[in-house]
């Protein structure tokens, strides 16, 4: 399958890395935008496709069968209904991908799916750390043990780092708000997926309610806020995003009625060695937990030594110190589940039917993060049964996204 991307950044890279460990794809194409002529010379180097650059998403859809999307979140919507209209113009495209998360409120997810349904593709929403082998291991491994015993009935899920790589993720109005919907997300779905039982479709659980809080508890301090400007362009003595969220989810079996519950927390401020993921989950008798920092390799670089190291985020995805005690995690696209999920997506769209995650999927993600930002802007519980807050989230808009979270973090 010839994959086309548009994107050249961080997440495409790391994607690529994935590809590589996937028999059947290959990159045949990329937008030319900064960064293309470098992602493209590093598929030719590893035999990843031709990975030609091409001027126009019309001209890219000519000569590839899917498209993934790993553009800003701020441009998605234009991007995709570029896509849309090179189908229409007779591009023989079968699906598109999009990089979590879908949009960066309601309205804009809800144009995507529409835009990706009415062009007839099938659509695959890259939600990778659900693709981890630790969850997908342990729930094979606890499947008969929730059977005997009963399902889980609490998780709680984190992704913790020091910030985003890009500017643009941490200017709320071009990203669509901070932590909670940049890393949030993940937290959301996966903490979801461990508590849905394997043989379910992954919306089956009922969302009932939604209960979360912000913070900005490093980068709204005068020295980080000055930091922050030199180095990103972006003010959050003007416009902040928040650094920290956390909140909890209830859901319903809606076969058995059994309510379970899903913690999530997530923050730019984690100063350890580098990108920590980490889950846990509880039923009657038995338990799971994963950390992405316990590594089966370590290394030791002594002061006299550290200035030897070429890269200290080839250890290790957003590493802050490259010296002392090193958690070394040397397949990282593997271990976060980018390898699984580009495979899930080939075998689907080769047999004609969406991503094990439509974006459907990636709609609903969308919804739980927008109760979220709804729930601690209101500081109150969200009712996710009431039709009428459902129907003031398809419009809803959080301060921060819009630029005026001053009030709300400050």
């Amino acid at each position: 399958m010839k994959l086309g991307f548009i994107g050249a950044g961080f997440v495409a890279r790391f994607q690529a890395v994935a590809i590589d460990q996937v028999r059947g794809l290959e990159i045949a194409g990329i937008l030319r935008r900064r960064g293309a002529e470098s992602l493209a010379g590093f598929c030719r180097d590893h035999d990843l496709g031709e990975a030609r650059i091409y001027d126009s998403v019309a001209e890219l859809a000519q000569h590839v069968d899917a498209i993934a999307i790993y553009a800003p979140n701020y441009a998605r919507v234009e991007v995709m209904e570029q896509i849309a209209a090179a189908v229409d113009a007779g591009a023989k495209l079968r699906g598109v991908i999009v990089e979590k998360p879908l949009a960066r409120n309601m309205q804009e997810a809800r144009r995507l799916v529409e835009l990706a349904r009415g062009a007839r593709l099938l659509t695959a929403y890259y939600e990778n750390q659900i693709f981890m082998k630790a969850i997908q291991s342990q729930r094979k491994q606890l499947q008969p043990v929730a059977r005997s015993m009963g399902p889980l009935a609490l998780t709680r899920s984190a992704e913790e780092h020091g910030g985003p790589h890009e500017g643009w993720f941490w200017d709320p109005t071009r990203q669509g708000g901070g932590v909670l919907l940049d890393m949030g997300c993940h937290s959301i779905a996966v903490g979801r997926h461990v508590l849905t039982p394997p043989e379910k479709d992954p919306l089956f659980l009922q969302p009932l309610s939604v209960t979360a809080d912000l913070g900005l508890l490093k980068w709204g301090q005068p020295k980080w806020r000055a930091k922050l400007l030199a180095e990103r362009g972006v003010d959050y003595g003007r416009t902040p995003a928040e650094d920290f969220a956390t909140g909890m989810i209830t859901y319903r079996n809606p076969e058995t009625g059994q309510r379970v519950k899903s913690q999530f927390t997530d923050s730019w401020m984690f100063e350890k060695q580098g990108l920590r993921l980490f889950m846990d989950g509880m039923g009657p008798g038995y338990a799971f937990e994963v950390n992405t920092l316990v590594s089966p390799l370590n290394v030791f670089i002594g002061d006299v030594a550290a200035q030897a190291i070429a890269d200290q985020e080839s250890a290790l995805e957003k590493a802050t110190a490259s010296r002392g005690l090193l958690a070394v995690q040397y397949n990282e696209a593997d271990l976060y589940g980018y390898t699984d999920e580009n495979a899930d997506m080939l075998r689907s769209f080769s047999t004609g039917r969406d991503a094990m995650l439509s974006w459907e999927y990636g709609l609903e993600i969308a919804r739980l993060v927008m109760a979220s930002y709804l729930s601690a802007e209101r500081r109150q519980t969200i009712d996710l049964t009431d039709p009428a807050v459902n129907a003031a989230l398809e419009r809803y808009v959080p301060a921060i996204q819009q630029g005026k979270g001053a009030a709300q973090l400050l």
